[in-house]
């Protein structure tokens, strides 16, 4: 197996593409693009308003966007460069932010702003975080994100400047958002479990499960959430047109 140098300083190992891996990525891919397609329906359809806002469609929204969020962690251990990847996500977010700025729906701080935010934090300080993981982690991980999405929560914000932290005021509003606590420990658990993936210790099966249509999904997820919610936007509108 051959190995490449990433610019991070540190040598990977050129791994196969692990089928699962992409189909699970594909799948909770898939279920976002549902989970707006709901919500563009009631917002500017008149659909019923449960059909978005309610308990269990809240449950799993968390779910599948941590998947999403572990599962992007999980590929920093395959990655070459993650200053690369963060970059290229960073710059895609940013775009996102201008262009829903004009739209009247702005995304001040959406899954890609927090993924950017990971994935150059993973690529400075990746060697330390693999390090701390080696010894205590998942634990420490799993503590953090509970421990921060109850501060979260408790604790009112001090300023209506940090709300990429998490902290929020009455006037904050973005039509996505994912603040990185404590989402980014949702980021760290997946570089601790992407080791032992990535040194394929799992179940044989695990490597070799196939599900092509998820996989492919999840091989483009990039292109896919950046391309989604602009075709579902004009779906909409074109639905409201004809509707008179």
């Amino acid at each position: 197996m051959s190995t490449v140098s990433s610019s991070e300083g540190t040598t990977r190992a050129r791994s196969p593409r692990i089928d699962l891996i992409d189909a699970a990525r594909g799948f909770s891919v898939i279920l976002m693009v549902i989970h707006h397609f709901l919500f563009d329906l009631v917002d500017f359809l008149g659909a019923p308003i449960w059909l978005f806002y309610n308990p269990v469609f809240n449950v799993l929204q968390a779910i599948f966007a941590g998947l999403f969020i572990f599962l992007c962690g999980v590929s920093s251990r395959f990655s070459r460069s993650n200053l690369k990847r963060g970059g290229k996500t960073a710059a895609a977010a940013l775009a996102i932010s201008v262009v829903t700025y004009f739209m009247g729906m702005p995304i001040l701080f959406g899954i890609l702003h927090l993924l950017a935010v990971c994935m150059i934090l993973y690529g400075l300080l990746g060697r330390w975080i693999e390090r701390i993981s080696q010894k205590i982690a998942p634990f420490l991980w799993i503590v953090l994100i509970v421990l921060s999405a109850l501060a979260v929560a408790r604790i009112p914000a001090w300023s209506e400047h940090v709300w990429a932290l998490g902290w929020t005021t009455e006037a904050f509003f973005s039509a996505d958002y994912f603040p990185i606590f404590p989402w980014v420990f949702v980021f760290l658990l997946g570089t601790w479990a992407g080791e032992p993936i990535r040194e394929r210790k799992l179940p044989k099966w695990f490597y070799e499960k196939k599900a092509p249509l998820f996989a492919r999904a999840g091989r483009h997820s990039f292109l896919i959430y950046l391309a989604h919610q602009p075709i579902l936007y004009g779906l909409t509108m074109l639905i409201l047109k004809i509707r008179g």
